[in-house]
């Protein structure tokens, strides 16, 4: 790619280097990898402004991973998932009919805006209610498009289509522990991914993880169970008796269960930071500085074909000295 470099006055190719920048939005600190382009020829910094939209993006992202607040492809995600517009949505939860245009073009919303946004997000259910209970605020083809897309909506959940294998490991490891949290479960699914490469082969599920400050996270299944917070997903068990995955694949999630879903979520956390894949990716990085960047999965199978050799695992019961192994090293930093 190429820019207009001021110093050589012709447009040139440009390398990218990425900074950890510290910003304040509305009195909240946050950090963001900015990317900065440099001249190939003279090594001058040059404006690109396809990096300048980029890194406007990355520090919305960051304030609002900060916050806890929906983000624009969530709010669009949800438009489109109920087949609604943005004035009618507006409407119909009591806004300007302005409102839902301002956040989708970028304007943050309100902490209370974003909760309820979310909520209805995940909510099929909330969301139907609040349709018919202010279907006189929009016209009626407004109505009738969203409460056909709604029901559909519903069907689906009510039928166990799963869309993601991600989403059926997510569904079975609910189902199958007795008490777990969002922090947890980001775990057990990032435990389960490098287990089942080292026994069968392949990952178990395409979607990468993040290493956030609270170790390996999956941003698909933070959004859907953000507003949990540390407390235990305590949701109808029925709902997440939803899945489709193969003999070998629950062989792995169970012994991932039973080896490391008896921790807390704040050991499981402590236990990831001490391994190099979720270490190595935060280089550079302070200890609570915001960060999206991907835990390649080369990492994860580098060290996880480490840790198959050193305990000599013959199969997925001997997930269990690794565990330990980790407990013990953490232990100290316990008491």
């Amino acid at each position: 790619m190429k820019a207009f470099c001021e110093e050589c006055r012709d447009y040139e190719e440009y390398r990218i280097e990425e900074n950890v920048r510290t910003k304040e939005i509305k009195n909240k600190v946050i950090h963001f990898e900015e990317k900065i382009a440099y001249c190939s020829v003279c090594g001058s910094e040059i404006f690109a402004s396809e990096l300048r939209d980029a890194n406007i993006e990355a520090m919305d992202s960051a304030y609002r991973i900060t916050e806890g607040l929906i983000t624009v492809p969530e709010i669009e995600n949800l438009l489109e998932k109920y087949n609604i517009g943005k004035r009618p949505m507006s409407l119909l939860l009591g806004w300007g009919e302005t409102t839902l245009t301002r956040f989708v073009s970028g304007d943050i919303p309100s902490k209370t805006y974003s909760d309820l946004l979310i909520r209805i997000g995940e909510s099929p259910d909330a969301y139907l209610e609040l349709l018919i209970s202010n279907k006189d605020k929009i016209v009626e083809a407004a109505f009738r498009k969203s409460f056909d897309a709604t029901t559909k909506v519903l069907s689906k959940t009510n039928t166990c289509i799963i869309d993601t294998k991600i989403e059926s490991a997510c569904n079975y490891i609910i189902s199958r522990s007795v008490e777990i949290t969002p922090l947890a479960l980001q775990k057990l699914l990032y435990f389960t991914q490098a287990f089942h490469k080292v026994f069968e082969g392949n990952f178990m599920f395409d979607e990468d993880c993040e290493a956030w400050v609270h170790g390996p996270v999956y941003r698909e299944i933070y959004s859907k169970y953000r507003n949990r917070g540390y407390n235990p997903i305590e949701d109808s068990l029925e709902q997440f008796d939803c899945f489709d995955l193969t003999e070998s694949e629950r062989e792995v999630i169970d012994a991932v269960i039973n080896y490391f879903g008896c921790y807390s979520g704040k050991i499981l956390e402590t236990m990831t930071h001490i391994e190099p894949p979720w270490k190595d990716t935060r280089a550079g990085l302070s200890e609570n500085e915001v960060s999206n960047r991907i835990i390649r999965k080369e990492l994860i199978e580098r060290y996880f074909n480490q840790v198959y050799e050193k305990f000599n695992m013959l199969n997925v019961a001997d997930i269990r000295d690794y565990s330990g192994d980790l407990f013990e090293k953490i232990r100290g930093n316990l008491a």
